[in-house]
């Protein structure tokens, strides 16, 4: 067995080689900015979004980008990054570009591979933050150097807005929005953290999906207070059997069904391809949304609930203080997502007044909502040349995300968002946030590609005004 693995492991660096020696220049420079990027661990705690900064900053500068277009917004423990490529002007308005650098947490004796060095291996790369979303930071930045290289001037500016906390607090991006809009101020965005195309099990494209719509995220806790005493003389009132039923009445309760032309246009689109009762709803939903039949169905599956809803949903639970003693307070967080247009006090409302006065209801944290962005037809053109540039003839269609990203901020503030990503990938490979995280390797060079023209079609001559 020693002579074979001996003689595998000579051939490796060979192997390697020849791999590498297939890439053109601007996917080998990509590729290692992306290899470097991963091996950042810009977890929350670690205080390396800075450091990933300066490294990005430095590779702008090489690029040809003046030092006055590369602006770092230092913010605690993290940053934010926003680097400006000059138009002529003759376009219009500047479009936003976003990405943000932190990632999830990773637990490098959870995983197979180090978590912060980038790993090609079986056609995937692995690595904390392939998917979510450092490969989005990596083909904004090899685009823009190497635009600057083929001396493409476009007819607007471009702005990359670079966020450090959007697996946490947001902050960054709500900094950005709020005290710097000269920086980030925009037509329009596309985001990275969003959309994107599927893949069936066997590698054939099925869809895109271009996001135009996100829920907000907004968490509240339940807390019931009571004097307490002895638990050897329980009493009527019990702080822990009021919260009970304060959550019996959070659990039964659908709130009303909502829809958008996002949504519509994007139950349309896939109930032409989804089989059985759920597909059947879908198109049913798409015709007439007053169906109620058909979103009682479509509220029964667990993938689709979000999208004609806001949803709520206990997800932590504390209460009592010892053994022997009757609980004095009793607290439980529930998590909603709010369907776009639905204002966060109302959503509040609609819970206090269903566990009533004695149950108190209070925001956990900040929360923010935000309208559906408009269905462009230019910038739905853009994408679509984009992706049909990587993947020919694949339906397009827009989509409403039941989760929350960076997008949330700038729609809230008045800018249209699109959630942009060029990846494609099977269900079965999505594993952001979890052990293991990859992304095709095919997919990554396609997605640099694919951001190449869109960008040159945003804002190439054929987008002015």
């Amino acid at each position: 067995m020693f002579k074979p693995l001996f003689a595998a492991l000579l051939t490796l660096p060979v192997a390697i080689a020849a791999q590498a020696a297939t890439l053109d220049s601007n996917q080998a420079q990509a590729r290692d900015i992306f290899s470097h990027l991963i091996a950042f661990k810009t977890e929350i705690g670690q205080g390396q979004v800075p450091v990933m900064v300066k490294y990005l900053a430095d590779q702008f500068r090489a690029a040809g980008f003046p030092e006055s277009d590369i602006h770092i917004i230092p913010h605690g423990e993290t940053a934010a990054m926003v680097v400006r490529y000059r138009g002529n002007g003759t376009g219009g308005k500047p479009i936003a570009l976003m990405a943000h650098m932190d990632v999830v947490t990773a637990k490098p004796e959870d995983w197979q591979r180090d978590p912060f060095k980038l790993t090609e291996e079986n056609g995937y790369f692995f690595g904390r933050g392939t998917e979510d979303i450092k490969s989005g930071v990596t083909v904004l930045a090899a685009n823009f150097i190497r635009l600057k290289k083929e001396g493409f001037v476009p007819t607007r500016d471009l702005i990359i807005v670079y966020t450090g906390d959007e697996e946490t607090t947001q902050d960054t991006m709500q900094d950005l929005v709020e005290h710097h809009r000269d920086l980030v101020d925009a037509d329009f965005a596309l985001n990275t953290d969003a959309g994107g195309g599927e893949l069936s099990e066997a590698g054939k494209p099925l869809v895109y999906g271009l996001q135009t719509a996100e829920k907000a995220y907004a968490s509240f806790e339940l807390t019931t207070r009571n004097p307490g005493g002895h638990s050897s003389l329980p009493r009527p009132d019990n702080a822990i059997y009021e919260l009970a039923d304060a959550l019996k009445k959070v659990q039964g309760y659908s709130f009303p069904v909502m829809w958008n032309d996002t949504t519509l246009a994007s139950f349309k689109a896939l109930g032409a391809t989804t089989q059985g009762k759920v597909g059947e709803a879908m198109r049913a939903f798409a015709q007439d949304p007053h169906n109620t039949a058909a979103a009682e169905v479509l509220a029964a599956e667990p993938s689709e609930v979000g999208k004609t809803r806001t949803t709520c949903v206990a997800t932590l639970l504390r209460g009592g203080h010892a053994d022997n003693a009757l609980p004095q307070s009793a607290t439980a967080t529930i998590n909603c997502r709010i369907f776009p247009g639905v204002a966060v006090s109302t959503v509040q409302k609609t819970v206090q007044d269903l566990v009533g006065p004695k149950v108190e209801v209070n925001l956990v944290g900040k929360a923010i909502s935000s309208d559906a962005s408009p269905l462009r037809p230019d910038v739905l053109a853009a994408v679509t040349k984009a992706v049909h540039t990587i993947r020919p003839g694949v339906a397009i269609t827009p989509e409403q995300e039941s989760g929350a990203t960076d997008g949330l901020y700038y729609r809230a503030a008045g800018i249209p968002t699109y959630g942009v990503s060029g990846l494609f990938m099977k269900n079965s490979d999505a594993f952001a946030h979890g052990l293991n995280e990859r992304i095709p390797v095919k997919s990554f060079y396609n997605d640099l590609a694919y951001w190449h023209v869109l960008l040159t079609t945003v804002a190439g001559p054929s987008s002015a005004k």
